[in-house]
């Protein structure tokens, strides 16, 4: 990095296409980086197909699952916040369930969808979308249906906590007392380092996600795609994630006549089909950083397998 006098930003920047070819790569980006020894790629995520020699779909998990790490200060504040779930959730010997609600003002603009936060929050997302993806959503001819895309399972499911949180959160609270935050496990002055980034927030929310008991997603993205996955290498296929079927919910809560017995009935049927659990095997269009097995998994097997029988 000295010649590049130790700055990222004086590094050669890649930009590769999405899902491209190993022969790409050998071809065109390996030269590159033989040629100026160190390059970036960015944006990152995406760029190498899923249609890879299992050797490097090893190495995909090992760099994933083994190499890739959060900083130490992230690392230590999120095992911190797990330590003190496992100490509030005393009753169950320390299981509990982790809900990634993915509420971000970025994510809840994406969506296109709209909530109950009214003009504050139209003219918040409005710009909330310009200041992130200048004249995308705004291109002539571009109709947004937030009715449609709500019936369509793609809205979050409720972000009211952006707005008035007190008063849209205090049932939620009631029905679940023991519910936590990270705002409530760690003090402001543990957060405040990471507040304003929400990439380092969404890395200790993925920790404590990590270790939980059942994961229960809410919304689609690489955080719980990568989580699901990494939860599934982490345990060998024994770790729980509950993911509810949007476009059934939005129906049930439109439905002005649905009594709270036939709900709940709707809502345990929706609950047996959406609970995943096991090992899953990856079929051919699957993503493997959230289907690991048979690429990653089965070869860790072979090798505990191996060292057993070695030992005995």
């Amino acid at each position: 990095m000295e010649r590049f006098d130790n700055n990222l930003t004086n590094v050669f920047n890649f930009r590769i296409k999405a899902w491209s070819s190993i022969r790409f790569y050998k071809e065109v980006v390996l030269p590159k980086l033989l040629e100026e020894k160190v390059i970036k790629i960015s944006p990152f995520a995406n760029r190498l197909s899923f249609d890879a020699p299992p050797a490097v779909q090893r190495l995909r998990c090992l760099a994933n699952y083994e190499a890739l790490r959060f900083s130490s200060r992230i690392l230590n504040l999120g095992e911190t916040l797990v330590l003190r779930m496992k100490e509030c959730s005393a009753n169950s010997g320390g299981k509990y369930l982790s809900v990634h609600l993915r509420f971000e003002e970025d994510m809840v603009a994406f969506s296109c969808c709209v909530f109950d936060g009214g003009e504050l929050e139209k003219e918040d997302m409005i710009r909330a979308r310009e200041r992130g993806w200048k004249g995308k959503f705004t291109k002539p001819g571009r109709v947004i249906r937030p009715g449609a895309i709500r019936i369509n399972g793609k809205c979050p499911l409720t972000p009211l906590e952006i707005y008035n949180s007190e008063k849209t959160m205090a049932p939620l609270l009631e029905m679940f007392p023991n519910l936590q935050t990270k705002e409530m496990l760690a003090s402001e002055e543990e957060l405040a380092p990471y507040k304003r980034f929400s990439s380092r927030m969404a890395a200790i929310d993925y920790t404590v996600c990590l270790h939980s008991e059942v994961f229960v997603t809410t919304q689609g993205g690489n955080f719980p795609h990568f989580l699901m996955g990494h939860r599934r290498y982490l345990y060998g296929g024994h770790s729980k994630t509950i993911r509810p079927d949007k476009r059934w919910l939005a129906l049930l809560f439109d439905n002005p006549n649905i009594g709270w017995r036939a709900f709940k009935r709707q809502m345990l049927n929706m609950r047996s089909h959406s609970n995943t659990k096991g090992v899953e095997l990856k079929r051919p269009n699957d993503s493997i950083y959230t289907f690991p097995c048979p690429d990653c998994m089965c070869r860790i097997n072979r090798t505990v397998k191996a060292r057993s029988s070695s030992a005995a």
